[in-house]
């Protein structure tokens, strides 16, 4: 349990307040509030510095540091923040109760300072404390305390990194998450495939299933209690849940010609899936109460890969109703069903933003996979990554931020084919790798943890 204390700076914060509208008020600077424009283009990171936080004794100051470090790879890998090398900091902070000296940090063209301390206190629990500085303006724009368990200071670190993103952004940070996704090993002819999670950036992995059984597209439920995947018993698809924090799983059931895991609802009583019957593919969602299924689609075509929109009133799916694979909108119900993707090529495996705002996908054109996004109605379609295959898109939680995998080709003789995560932010500019211990495919990227 991580309990967040309210800052009350009380007189010394005050002071510390007064002091900083003295300074920029003595300076003449009319400067405006630190403030990051996520919705632009190749946007320059903003230099941030972030010392180790200081602490009263050897564990502390080494939970300090490593905090700040874990805060600092957060920031930097989001594309939007440039941390400063420490060995260029003039100014060291032994206490939160110096002031920054914003000559000090203006001199190394710190824009953000992150100002902290980790202390483990007398009753065994670790207290963390910070403060977000604009150095130009030399404003306080965020200070927050916790206390928790010395455990815990991975995730403080990752809270924190919210703090810092959120009100320099405007945005929702998505640090605090989880990922679930398949884990591969082994030669090509004889794959073996877990499940495994880890943190966002890849800390605390470990696999949750033994590779026995084929296991594949696995889904967050909007709980985080609980995981859904596929996997095969004597050639048939079963569907599991998987509760985290038990390490038990329930069989939903069997379910011959299903192509895909179900995914939940948003308010993760039901869930949506397609199966294929008689030579076509509908799409049914199941009561996970009362296990009864309901028929959305009845056409020959095949109709697959649905996903909520985050108010469970439409469904987005692909379907080649019309001749070829492309991507279609419904309303919960099964009727109003209407194409949106119109450019060429086939599209597939559409997924709704948690905002609302757009739908992923996977596109396939003259040869090569893309991974790109358009608006419910089917405007604005940018494509942000492509290769040779690139697939399986999932959403960050501030529906800023995608995560897919990526596969190489192979050669005559079976070698590469090697799979792994990769992120990329909505402008198409911050493509990175996410390190996982092998070879990795079909990621989901949980909601922020409670």
């Amino acid at each position: 349990m991580i309990k967040v204390l309210s800052r009350a700076w009380g007189r010394l914060g005050a002071a510390l307040f007064a002091v900083a509208l003295g300074v920029a008020g003595f300076s003449g600077a009319a400067r405006a509030e630190l403030r990051i424009d996520i919705t632009r283009g190749n946007v320059d990171p903003i230099p941030i510095a972030i010392p180790a936080f200081g602490g009263g004794d050897e564990q502390s100051s080494r939970v300090g540091a490593d905090l700040a470090g874990v805060l600092q790879a957060d920031l930097e890998r989001s594309g939007l923040f440039r941390g400063i090398d420490p060995r260029a900091f003039i100014q060291s902070f032994a206490s939160m109760q110096v002031q920054p000296r914003f000559p000090d940090w203006q001199a190394i063209n710190a824009q953000g300072l992150v100002q902290g301390r980790a202390e483990v206190q007398a009753d065994g629990r670790l207290r963390v404390e910070f403060r977000l500085w604009d150095v130009f303006s030399t404003q306080q724009l965020k200070a927050q305390a916790y206390v928790t368990e010395p455990g815990n200071w991975r995730r403080i670190a990752h809270i924190i990194a919210d703090a810092v993103y959120e009100r320099l952004t405007g945005e929702s940070g998505y640090f605090d998450t989880r990922i679930v996704y398949i884990a591969e090993n082994g030669p090509a002819t004889k794959r073996i495939k877990r499940l495994a999670i880890m943190d966002q950036d890849g800390a605390n992995h470990r696999f949750l299933t033994d590779g026995a059984d084929l296991v594949l597209t696995p889904r967050f439920s909007p709980s985080l209690q609980e995981i859904t995947y596929m996997s095969y018993y004597n050639g048939v698809p079963r569907v599991y849940l998987y509760n985290i924090d038990s390490g038990k799983r329930e069989r939903l059931g069997d379910f011959p010609g299903m192509t895909f895991a179900p995914r939940f609802s948003p308010d993760g009583n039901r869930v949506i899936m397609s199966m294929a019957r008689g030579g076509s593919s509908d799409i049914y969602t199941m009561d996970l109460r009362t296990l009864e299924r309901r028929r959305l689609t009845n056409t020959p075509a095949i109709d697959t890969s649905p996903s909520y929109s985050p108010d469970s009133q439409r469904i987005a799916f692909n379907s080649d109703r019309g001749g070829n694979q492309q991507l279609y909108v419904m309303n919960a119900d099964g009727s109003g069903v209407r194409r949106i993707s119109h450019g060429a090529g086939l599209y597939a495996t559409p997924v709704w933003s948690p905002r609302g705002d757009y739908i992923a996908f996977t596109k396939i054109a003259q040869g090569r996979f893309f991974i790109g996004v358009m608006k419910p109605d089917g405007t604005g379609e940018r494509l942000l990554s492509d290769g040779y295959l690139v697939e399986g898109p999932t959403w960050a939680p501030n529906g800023r931020v995608l995560m897919y995998f990526r596969q190489t080709p192979s050669d005559s003789r079976g070698r590469g084919g090697d799979s792994y995560l990769y992120s990329i932010d909505l402008t198409g500019y911050n493509e990175r790798r996410v390190v996982t211990p092998v070879q990795a495919s079909d990621p989901a990227w949980s909601p922020l943890i409670p």
